[in-house]
């Protein structure tokens, strides 16, 4: 867009408006240096993202070199630098520049696409910008392997990792030093981990006790996709979390024993508001014990589980009298993909939670006694009467989805439609191809 010289020098001299650095195919290494010669001294956000698409690698290698050539006189002023290549040897080309200091870099992202591919370069060369990153907060590493330096993970507040296969993944050791490490840990993802051996993680399981626990007091957000059933249980088993919101599993096999180490920790303290559970086989009676201690959960995402019986819902409809509700402030409910889901239960959650709608109990006064004779009497009669108390009834569900339900036929839709803000569900065609449910 053509603008008048007076509006260019104005955007030219405005160093921050050049702060971002990119580098990819379609942002080319003269941008990028005419970028960096605008942006003087201001901190930077720098980004080199190579899709394995492209067909020439050598041609790749060359480009991310010369970008690293470029950028390194920069890099102690670099405030965010992500980098994602097709493989290994890339990256080992790309971090083999990254040696200066890193005193203003707050975050670090390395992506390495071909994950499964075997080759010479397993790790790069020690330390990462010269072992100096005080400020480093987020971290982000796929299929990158560094050594687990502790120099370049400690004090995180966000650490995602993903991609480690067979003799790369990191051992349960490893993963609670790097947590000890971090103790103001705010989000932790564990994302397409191989698990580790049972056996060993049986003979652990016997040494283990209350000194080695982490104490994560701020971690608010934990995600675990395919990080090994094993591994998660031994994580959750020695960590601690009384802060936690949001927690995601995954592709976890049995998570039976996993619902039990988080119902431990919500005897002391767990207010999560998100429970996503995706892929995974439970025992519904241990969920149900779970969620009854999570009075503050208000979104439940149950994603491709295939025998969901009636039991779990039934259990969330209206409790026996006197019996408090199971998550009472749930507002939205996933269960996308739940083949077996019984429609009767469905609609009896639904109408059970309308607003409004609480436990009928007894609710006759008791007089208090004059006489100091009575005390105790009268004692027990406050107590019964505080037990009889109407329950407090649910929040009303606004949200349902239930894609890819295939049970739940056009006319079901319509009546949850009638009770519920937001219902989500697959397209039905006409005949004409037009949408007739979005």
């Amino acid at each position: 867009m053509l603008v008048c010289r007076y509006w260019r020098d104005i955007a030219v001299d405005t160093p921050e408006l050049w702060s971002t650095i990119c580098v990819s195919p379609h942002d080319s290494i003269e941008k990028a240096r005419r970028r960096l010669a605008r942006s003087k001294s201001v901190p930077l956000d720098v980004t080199i993202n190579f899709s394995p698409l492209v067909d020439n690698p050598s041609v790749v290698t060359e480009n991310i070199v010369r970008a690293m050539d470029l950028l390194r006189p920069t890099l102690w002023r670099t405030k965010t630098f992500r980098l994602s290549v097709p493989n290994r040897p890339q990256a080992h080309a790309a971090l083999l520049r990254c040696r200066e200091d890193a005193p203003f870099l707050e975050t670090l992202s390395i992506c390495i696409y071909h994950s499964m591919q075997d080759d010479h370069h397993a790790s790069p060369s020690l330390p990462l910008f010269n072992g100096y990153t005080p400020r480093l907060r987020s971290c982000s590493f796929t299929s990158f392997n560094f050594g687990w330096d502790r120099r370049i993970m400690s004090g995180l507040r966000v650490l995602h990792l993903g991609g480690y296969w067979n003799g790369y993944s990191p051992s349960v050791e490893t993963l609670l030093d790097v947590l000890r490490g971090c103790p103001d840990l705010q989000e932790l993802a564990l994302r397409n981990i191989t698990d580790v051996d049972s056996d060993n993680l049986m003979l652990h399981d016997q040494e283990f006790s209350a000194a080695k626990v982490v104490r994560l007091p701020r971690l608010t957000k934990a995600s675990f996709y395919y990080a090994g059933n094993m591994r998660t249980r031994r994580l959750l088993s020695q960590v601690t979390f009384p802060a936690l919101e949001s927690l995601d599993l995954g592709y976890l096999d049995n998570l039976t024993p996993i619902l039990e180490h988080l119902r431990q920790q919500s005897l002391t303290s767990l207010p999560l508001r998100h429970l996503r559970i995706e892929s995974s086989l439970f025992n519904e009676s241990k969920l149900i014990n779970l969620l009854r201690r999570l009075m503050s959960l208000t979104t439940l995402e149950l994603v491709d589980i295939e025998d969901i019986s009636c039991f779990l819902l039934k259990s969330l409809s209206a409790p026996p009298a006197s019996h408090p509700w199971i998550i009472p402030k749930l507002e939205r409910l996933n269960l996308d993909g739940c083949t077996t889901l019984e429609w009767d239960a469905l609609r009896t959650l639904v109408e059970s939670r309308l607003a409004g709608k609480s436990s009928h109990v007894s609710t006759a006064a008791t007089p208090r006694p004059v006489s100091s004779a009575s005390a105790s009497a009268y004692i027990h009669a406050l107590a019964s009467t505080r037990c009889n108390s109407p329950v407090p009834g649910p929040r009303r569900l606004s949200s349902i989805d239930v894609t890819r339900c295939h049970q739940i036929s056009k006319e079901m839709v319509q009546w949850l439609r009638m009770y519920v803000r937001d219902v989500r569900c697959e397209s039905v065609k006409s005949i004409w191809g037009d949408s007739i449910l979005p």
